[in-house]
């Protein structure tokens, strides 16, 4: 006989006692992206008329809206897409919200006491866990979203290398997300550039930019799921995230 709990499982899942929310920015050249990446475009290859069906030419860089950022999007012989377990897309889910700390202070960094200030609260966070950075910032205009002010100087939240390297070394996390287009915060762009993205990358693990919908889920008890194509020696995509969370 074949085992077939799964199922149940999925059949519950399908429930009006589950909720499912998308956490992803759907695709189109409207889609927030970083000022530097031209919108998506995308031409017509067959038609209805001629061809009895449809089919686009799509043209969008690898780390467009919601996307995820493999090892070697920094790490030069870090892994690529195809390189990623299937493992490795499906995590506990962990939602720390500091949208209060963002709004009076755009370039707030996540810190530990921000962790175990969650942890008095909800429990210690699981080993293999995502979590994910509750900003508010994907509310923010598509024409702002990369935080640049009128002089384009960067300002928007992100982590601290030392609440990374807690939560990698002490917590045993599996990955990260977060609203906003970038790891680092504005200050330490401004001043270090993207090294913070760098440092979180070389532990070899992915991270999930520009998620959407967080203030829809509970702090913990979630499932996420992080989709994105196999692209052979690929340093990123854009992603279709999803959770899963009992009602």
């Amino acid at each position: 006989m074949y085992d077939t709990r799964l199922w149940d499982v999925l059949r519950d899942w399908k429930t009006p006692d589950y909720e499912w929310v998308d956490l992803s920015f759907e695709v189109s050249a409207e889609t927030p992206h970083l000022v530097e990446f031209p919108p998506l475009t995308h031409s017509p290859v067959l038609n209805y008329a001629e061809h009895d069906c449809i089919v686009d030419l799509y043209s969008v860089v690898s780390q467009y809206g919601t996307h995820v950022d493999p090892p070697v999007h920094f790490i030069p012989g870090g892994r690529t897409l195809d390189q990623i377990g299937l493992y490795e897309m499906a995590y506990p889910l962990c939602v720390v919200d500091v949208t209060d700390k963002v709004s009076e202070n755009s370039d707030y960094g996540l810190c530990v006491a921000d962790i175990e200030e969650w942890e008095s609260k909800y429990g210690r966070i699981p080993d293999g866990a995502f979590v994910a950075m509750r900003t508010g910032w994907s509310e923010t205009p598509p024409d702002r979203y990369n935080g640049l002010d009128e002089n384009g100087v960067n300002h928007n939240p992100g982590w601290t290398d030392e609440v990374l390297k807690f939560l990698i070394e002490e917590r045993g996390i599996g990955a990260i997300g977060h609203e906003p287009s970038d790891t680092d915060t504005g200050e330490s762009i401004r001043t270090r550039g993207w090294a913070t993205e760098k440092y979180y990358l070389g532990f070899d693990k992915i991270q999930i930019e520009m998620l959407r919908n967080l203030d829809r889920l509970p702090p913990v008890g979630a499932i996420i799921f992080c989709t994105f194509p196999r692209i052979k020696g690929g340093m990123g995509f854009t992603a279709r995230c999803f959770a899963i969370f009992p009602k």
